[in-house]
């Protein structure tokens, strides 16, 4: 009873009472490029390896672009190993996207007609690709890759959605076919610095198709990329 007695007054309103823990001040800080290029590369790695499968990705990768602290990226991959790596806002970049700030999504829509990117452009953070009785060709062989990693959003109605890659870029994706076809042939490039295209989507009797386009490859990937951003 002495230990109950002594333990309440210690705690009564005569007592000063501590401090509440200090939130981690790092997980307030708000998420830059770098931060979520770095868990991207995590799940990247994770994908391959078969930790997580091509719907866990995708819903992961998501949810990278989703975050705007450093506190919300870090839990969408600590069950996977490496996440300490690299760690904070000093994570080394190859790429910049300053030229798209807002990292607005581009859309392609084809309704009963045709629509097409190609040659020499720049891929966006995000691209949405529609086809309604349409058809949608996204050659990304001779384009400028601004960021580590590109996301196609495809859907297709009674059309056809086709995207073609360089043969030296990583390129994954997640879809379902209803009465028609989604396939997306698997890459995993030798750099590891290389672009990674995410194409994910769905097509209802119709197609949607993302593969490397045969004797095409980005030649001095990095060097171009300096000299384009410099």
């Amino acid at each position: 009873m002495d230990l109950e007695k002594h333990d309440s007054a210690a705690s009564g309103p005569g007592q000063p009472q501590k401090p509440a823990a200090p939130l981690d001040p790092a997980g307030a800080i708000r998420a830059s490029d770098a931060d979520r290029d770095r868990i991207a590369d995590i799940l990247r790695d994770a994908l391959a390896e078969g930790r997580l499968d091509a719907e866990e990705h995708s819903e992961r990768i998501d949810a990278v672009y989703r975050a705007k602290t450093v506190g919300e990226l870090e839990p969408i991959v600590r069950d996977l190993p490496g996440a300490g790596r690299r760690s904070g806002t000093a994570a080394v970049r190859d790429y910049d996207d300053s030229g798209d700030p807002g990292g607005s999504a581009e859309n392609l829509v084809a309704v009963f007609s045709s629509s097409t990117r190609k040659g020499r452009w720049r891929v966006g953070r995000k691209t949405n690709a529609f086809s309604l009785f349409g058809s949608i060709e996204i050659d990304l062989t001779e384009a400028l890759y601004g960021q580590r990693l590109s996301v196609i959003n495809a859907t297709s109605i009674f059309g056809n959605v086709e995207v073609r890659v360089p043969e030296n870029i990583s390129l994954r994706g997640s879809g379902t076919g209803f009465f028609g076809n989604f396939e997306v042939v698997t890459l995993e490039a030798a750099d590891p610095e290389a672009p990674v295209v995410v194409v994910n989507g769905y097509s209802v009797f119709g197609n949607v198709e993302a593969k490397p386009k045969r004797g095409r490859r980005i030649s001095d990937l990095h060097d171009k990329m300096r000299k384009h951003l410099h």
